[in-house]
């Protein structure tokens, strides 16, 4: 099994997870965004490291976006299966950092499927965002 492959059911299996847990009803949506985000992001910031690794420069400004992205949307992932009054706030700064990952994937996303995997991810979840954010 690769490794995208691997960080993939690791994602999957630990969203399911969360969206059994009681009381995620309320944040169903956002969860369901926010755990595409980190699974599309992990595939999207791994490919951005090997090309990296080969001298592909152009993607450093996309790893960066990713690797932020990945940090809000995780927060807020974990903080809306908990229905942390929280979760607004939250939704705030995942905010920002969706519209800065689609933004940074956009130019590799017709050349590069994870890219534009990850772009199509913080979309809706830019969308799910904006209706929680307070």
């Amino acid at each position: 099994m690769s490794r995208r492959c691997f960080l993939r059911t690791v994602a999957t299996g630990i969203a399911g997870a969360v969206l059994t847990l009681p009381g995620t009803a309320k944040y169903q949506a956002i969860l369901e965004a926010a755990g595409a985000c980190v699974a599309k992001g992990q595939a999207c910031l791994a490919h951005c490291l090997v090309l990296l690794g080969g001298g592909d420069k152009s993607l450093g400004d996309c790893a960066q976006a990713v690797n932020q992205m990945l940090a809000a949307c995780g927060a807020l992932q974990s903080l809306a299966a908990q229905a942390s009054p929280l979760v607004g706030r939250m939704a705030k700064v995942a905010l920002d950092a969706c519209k800065d990952c689609q933004k940074a994937c956009r130019p590799h996303a017709a050349k590069h499927a994870e890219c534009k995997s990850c772009m199509e991810s913080c979309a809706e979840c830019i969308k799910q965002c904006e209706a929680l954010a307070t």
